[in-house]
C-alpha cells in the first residue's frame, strides 16, 4: 500500500492539484512537503491534530516534513471556515502563542534523526522584512481579483452582506502563498497540505510557484474532522478540547475520546492513530460484536493520550477514571488528584471541624450535598452506600478526621457508584 492509498484508505485524502503527478513523484523519492499552523491561541486543539499527525505520518514514510508557526499570518488571521472576521491579536498576544505552538509542534515530529529531520519555521523570518510595496509588486501582480473571489473562503465571505470581508483577511490568501513560495525557493519545499478549507490558499500557492519559479508545487487537502452527524469535531458542551495539559487535563482528555460515538471511533482509530489496518479491522468488528464493552473507544483514548501527553499522563488519567469509578487513591499523584477534584463538587470546611472526635460522618454527608438530613445520611451508611476515600463507611457513627485528610487538605466522599463531593478543609 503507497503513502496517498493508506491516506484514502484512512479517509485522509479529499483532493490533490494532480494526484497522477504526485504518486509519480513519491514514488521517485523523498519530497519535502510543509503545513502551517497559526497561533491563534497558546495552544494547538484535536482539531490541529489532523494535519499535524499527516505530517508525522509522511516523516514515517522518509519524507521530509516541514511544520510552520504563522508568526506573521497569525497576526492576520485566516477567513477560511469563518463566518465573521477575527479579532485581531496583539503582536505580544502572537508571539506569546508562537512560543507554546512551537513547542507542541517538536512533541509529534522527530527533529533528530539523521535521515529526514523535521523542520520547524517562523514564517515571520521572511514576511517582516518585506514592504509592502515590495509585497504587491512581487506577490500580488500575479493575481487577479477574479481569481481570489473565485475561491470559496472568500466567496462565502462576499456572500454575507451584513459581516462581509476585511481587506486584511482578503489579503490572507497572497500570504499564504507566499509561504509556499519561499519554502520551494529556499528548502525545495514541494508539497503544502492541509484541510479541505485551506484549498484556495495551497492553490494560490502552486500558482505563485509556477507564475515566479517557472517550477511545480502540488497540494494535498484531508476532509475537515467531524462527527456523524455533520457538527466539528473538537469541541465539548464546556469549549475546546487543548493540546496543552494546563487547558485540558490528560484526565479530560482521554474522557473525551472514551466518549466517542459508536457511529464515530472507528473513523478516527483511522484518521488519528499509527494503528495498523487489521488492527483497526479486528476493533470495528468487536465493535459490532460486542459494542458494550467500548474496546474501540478504550483503545483511541488510549492511544491518543499517550500520543499528546505521554506514558506517564496516560497512566495517571487511567488512575484517575479508576478512582472516579470507585477505584482504590492508592498510588494517585497530587496533580492527578487535581483531574478527581474537578469532577466533584467541592464543600468548604474549616480544619477545627476535625479536631478532637472530628466531625460526624452523617454531619458531613449533609455539609457535602449528598444526603438531605442526618436520619436520611444515616440509613444510607448503615445500606452499606456510602463511602471515605472511596473505602466502605460501615459505622453510621464513623467520624472524620484529620486521619482522614489526602493530600494534606483534602477527604473524598461517595454514595453510591458515582455521586462524589470533595471536601476541601480549610
Amino acid at each position: 500500500m503507497t503513502l496517498l492509498e493508506e491516506l484514502q484508505w484512512r479517509g485522509l485524502y479529499a483532493d490533490c492539484t494532480d494526484q497522477d503527478a504526485l504518486t509519480k513523484r513519491l514514488a521517485e523519492g523523498p519530497i519535502a512537503l510543509y503545513c502551517g499552523f497559526d497561533p491563534t491561541a497558546d495552544s494547538l486543539h484535536v482539531g490541529n491534530l489532523v494535519p499535524l499527525l499527516a505530517l508525522r505520518r509522511f516523516q514515517l514514510a522518509g519524507h521530509h516534513p516541514i511544520a510552520l508557526a504563522g508568526g506573521a499570518t497569525g497576526m492576520v488571521g485566516d477567513p477560511s471556515g469563518k463566518s465573521a472576521e477575527r479579532n485581531l491579536q496583539t503582536p505580544e498576544q502572537v508571539a506569546l502563542n508562537i512560543a507554546s505552538v512551537q513547542t507542541q509542534l517538536a512533541k509529534f515530529l522527530d527533529f533528530e534523526t539523521r535521515t529526514n529531520p523535521a523542520r520547524l519555521v517562523n514564517n515571520a523570518d521572511w514576511t517582516a522584512p518585506v514592504s509592502y510595496l515590495e509585497f504587491l509588486r512581487e506577490v500580488g501582480k500575479f493575481f487577479t481579483i477574479n481569481w481570489m473571489i473565485a475561491k470559496e473562503s472568500v466567496r462565502a465571505r462576499m456572500e454575507d452582506r451584513e459581516n462581509g470581508i476585511s481587506y486584511t483577511e482578503f489579503s490572507y490568501m497572497l500570504l499564504q502563498a507566499f509561504d509556499f513560495y519561499h519554502l520551494r525557493k529556499t528548502l525545495d519545499c514541494e508539497l503544502q497540505v492541509g484541510a479541505t478549507d485551506q484549498w484556495g490558499n495551497i492553490t494560490a500557492g502552486t500558482e505563485l510557484i509556477r507564475k515566479k519559479l517557472g517550477a511545480g508545487g502540488y497540494g494535498l487537502v484531508f476532509p475537515l474532522l467531524t462527527k456523524a452527524d455533520g457538527t466539528k469535531y473538537g469541541k465539548t458542551a464546556t469549549g475546546t478540547v487543548w493540546l496543552d495539559a494546563r487547558r485540558t487535563s490528560p484526565y479530560r482528555f482521554y474522557q473525551f475520546f472514551m466518549q466517542t460515538a459508536d457511529a464515530d471511533v472507528v473513523k478516527l482509530l483511522k484518521v488519528l492513530t499509527f494503528l495498523a489496518p487489521a488492527e483497526i479491522d479486528a476493533l470495528e468488528t468487536d465493535l459490532k460484536n460486542n459494542p458494550s464493552a467500548r474496546l474501540a473507544q478504550k483503545t483511541l483514548a488510549r492511544e491518543m493520550t499517550q500520543l499528546v501527553h505521554g506514558p506517564e499522563r496516560l497512566a495517571g488519567a487511567l488512575k484517575a477514571s479508576d478512582v472516579l469509578f470507585g477505584g482504590s487513591l492508592d498510588g494517585l499523584s497530587a496533580e492527578d488528584f487535581q483531574d478527581v477534584a474537578g469532577e466533584a463538587p467541592n464543600k468548604r470546611i474549616e480544619r477545627a471541624s476535625l479536631a478532637g472526635a472530628g466531625l460526624a460522618l452523617t454531619e458531613a454527608l449533609v455539609q457535602g450535598g449528598l444526603a438531605p438530613s442526618k436520619g436520611q445520611a444515616r440509613k444510607d451508611i448503615e445500606g452499606g452506600g456510602v463511602y471515605v476515600n472511596n473505602v466502605k463507611a460501615p459505622e453510621s457513627t464513623r467520624a472524620l478526621t484529620t486521619a482522614d485528610l489526602i493530600f494534606g487538605s483534602f477527604i473524598l466522599l461517595r454514595k453510591g457508584k458515582r455521586t462524589y463531593s470533595l471536601l476541601n478543609v480549610g
